[in-house]
């Protein structure tokens, strides 16, 4: 499937409908995101029964601001409704493919009886609540760059 583009009217209603959405935050102006595009397009092509949504952050800074998107390229993960991933940085294509493939592939019953039992935070712009932040390393705040956290 190609990509589709995610707009603030649109966004709502694709995350909305069952299944996997890879999202890629991007600006024109981002050299990365610009490296990123091809390997977002290829896994795109790859899958196509996974949504695959580019968000230009130039036009829709109000999406970028209700993910807390700091730098690009940033890539996020929800699979019906529920966000899994969030995090900056390009990945290599043998990532991706990890990421779609457990994303595809997670129990989403016991994932939604662990949110259950855990408190709202209304900080948290995204359904995913608790947890790291996606990255598994729960001893950096997951606003550290990626290269700190990773070190």
């Amino acid at each position: 499937m190609a990509t589709v583009n995610l707009t603030r009217d649109n966004f709502d209603a694709v995350l909305g409908k069952p299944g996997v959405v890879v999202m890629d935050f991007w600006a024109g102006w981002c050299a990365p995101c610009r490296a990123f595009a091809p390997v977002f397009e290829r896994a795109s092509e790859a899958h196509p029964d996974v949504v695959f949504g580019k968000i230009d952050t130039e036009a829709e800074k109000e999406l970028a601001g209700r993910f807390g998107v700091r730098a690009i390229p940033t890539v996020g993960v929800f699979r019906d409704g529920i966000g899994l991933y969030l995090e900056p940085g390009v990945l290599a294509p043998r990532d991706l493919e990890q990421l779609i493939t457990q994303s595809k592939t997670l129990d989403m019953d016991k994932v939604r009886a662990e949110l259950a039992t855990q408190p709202a935070d209304d900080d948290v712009p995204w359904e995913l609540r608790g947890g790291d932040g996606g990255d598994g390393d729960d001893d950096e705040p997951d606003d550290a760059p990626k290269d700190e956290r990773d070190a």
